[in-house]
């Protein structure tokens, strides 16, 4: 089965909200992100991915749904745990949710849910999300402790965390990481993605990582998409990966 791709088009409303904060209803507010996901579509995305985050320092909840509505392709939205974004989940109705740490200081996301630490409140919001019909993914690190934890707490999938593997001089340590992860949650029943810090340089490395079945990226497509439009930043993504092979 070819590996899927998810295009997180977070970045698509940074540059919107950069102008537009205080007016992203506003008939001048730009770039469009229905027209973002559309583009991602006719590029070839498998699904779609949203972060609402609890301080909307980008997507806005409006957002979300016009995107569900408008794209015709899985919508995957990503929160924090917490009562506001449940609610908000199940009131959207995507086909994935996959819960991410948060905190107001950081950038972007950093690092991956501690289930352990967190095991009810996690299970519970997996269970409630679930319960609506929505497929639910971890996002965490590759720790075994982490990994045998999200399947006993009956998670659909997990997304390992790839961002220690993006950002090391020398990858090899967090790849071997990843890809005894990725046996580990395989084996457990779990389906695996990866995703944070990919890009189109770093993305072959990652081929010798068994089991993957979808990346979620975002910030290099949408880069990329500054230059060639993101159709084509899309398409491109997809060529490169092509030569993965999910058993290794």
């Amino acid at each position: 089965m070819s590996l899927l791709l998810g295009v997180n088009i977070d970045h698509v409303a940074t540059l919107r909200q950069a102008r537009y904060a205080l007016l992203p209803e506003s008939p001048n507010a730009e770039p469009s992100v229905v027209e973002a996901a559309l583009e991602a579509k006719a590029g070839g995305a498998d699904s779609i991915t949203v972060h609402v985050r609890g301080d909307r320092r980008h997507m806005q909840d409006a957002d979300v749904f016009r995107v569900k509505e408008a794209v015709d392709l899985p919508l995957n939205l990503e929160l924090g745990i917490t009562d506001e974004m449940l609610d908000l989940a199940l009131r959207l109705k995507p086909e994935f949710a996959c819960l991410v740490p948060e905190t107001r200081e950081e950038v972007t996301t950093e690092g991956g849910l501690d289930v352990t630490a967190l095991f009810g409140t996690v299970r519970e919001a997996v269970n409630r999300l679930k319960s609506a019909g929505i497929k639910v993914s971890l996002f965490i690190d590759p720790v075994p402790e982490h990994i045998e934890a999200a399947a006993r707490m009956g998670a659909n999938m997990i997304e390992l965390h790839t961002g220690a593997f993006a950002n090391a001089e020398d990858p090899a340590e967090e790849i071997e990481r990843l890809a005894a992860g990725a046996r580990l949650g395989h084996g457990l029943g779990l389906q695996v993605n990866a995703g944070h810090g990919i890009n189109y340089r770093n993305l072959p490395q990652l081929f010798t990582v068994p089991h993957l079945a979808e990346l979620n990226i975002g910030h290099t497509i949408v880069s990329r998409a500054m230059t060639v439009g993101m159709r084509q930043a899309v398409a491109e993504m997809l060529e490169g990966m092509k030569g993965y092979r999910s058993s290794q």
